[in-house]
């Protein structure tokens, strides 16, 4: 599902927040970095424009191709790896610092995933990693979005990482200390109908949906989305909405 539709524009509505992560981990230039769950490498890149060396891992094909020929284009050296977060293919102390941005959070096993991030980091390295909070347009559009694709099974909700005990349970034992700060991203769409054109097109669940849907239901789910954001534009009008989100960056025991 992830290889679908033009992420790039989605991804570029993401780029703040990598760039915001890259920062709170205070990556520099001689670091060794691992950006997991990586897309296209927002992440990737604001690491390796600071100077670090840089390794991208992600469970799509298509992304890790978009993403290899995205850092090529933009002359940044990234080197790029087909991995799955549960299951990373690298050493043990690796990394000076390991990063998610949105990506992490979707992984069916929160645990296996905290495990792992800290493991391929050497001791008193940095952990950091991005999610949704449950609060706000986002988080309207992703129950809108689960309302016709329900998760499957008991798999717990991505936007659970904005939760500070939950992190806390997570990373027990890993983490020497943790910080958790909500801060908000603007997305801009000059219409609602925008919007919905772009998630149809971007997104990479919103374009499965719209291959995987009938097309009544299809319908459906477009014309709920629109409406929500009508309801947040305040009309036909441009929609701009300030989204919730986590960034959280800890440090792993020494």
């Amino acid at each position: 599902m992830w290889g679908l539709g033009d992420y790039a524009e989605l991804s570029e509505a993401l780029r703040p927040a990598a760039e915001a992560l890259a920062d709170a981990c205070a990556v520099s230039a001689g670091q060794e970095v691992l950006d997991v769950a990586a897309g296209d490498g927002n992440f990737a890149i604001a690491c390796a424009r600071e100077g670090a060396r840089v390794v991208a891992s992600d469970l799509s094909p298509g992304m890790v191709e978009r993403g290899r020929a995205r850092s090529e284009r933009d002359g940044y050296d990234i080197e790029w790896v087909e991995a799955d977060v549960e299951a990373l293919p690298f050493d043990d102390g690796r990394f000076d610092c390991a990063g998610s941005v949105f990506g992490a959070m979707i992984a069916p096993r929160p645990r296996v995933v905290a495990e792992e991030l800290f493991r391929i980091v050497r001791p008193g390295g940095t952990v950091g990693m991005t999610a949704w909070t449950p609060r706000g347009f986002s988080a309207e559009l992703f129950r809108l979005g689960r309302s016709y694709a329900p998760p499957q099974g008991d798999q717990p909700l991505s936007d659970e990482w904005s939760d500070e005990d939950k992190v806390r349970e997570r990373f027990d034992g890993l983490a020497a200390r943790f910080d958790l700060e909500v801060r908000e991203l603007a997305w801009r769409f000059d219409s609602p109908d925008e919007m919905v054109a772009t998630l149809g097109t971007s997104a990479p669940p919103w374009v499965a949906a719209k291959q995987n849907l009938p097309p009544d239901r299809w319908e459906s789910l477009v014309g709920e989305a629109r409406e929500l954001a009508r309801r947040w534009a305040g009309g036909e009008g441009p929609l701009e909405v300030q989204n919730e989100y986590a960034l959280i960056v800890a440090r792993k025991r020494g």
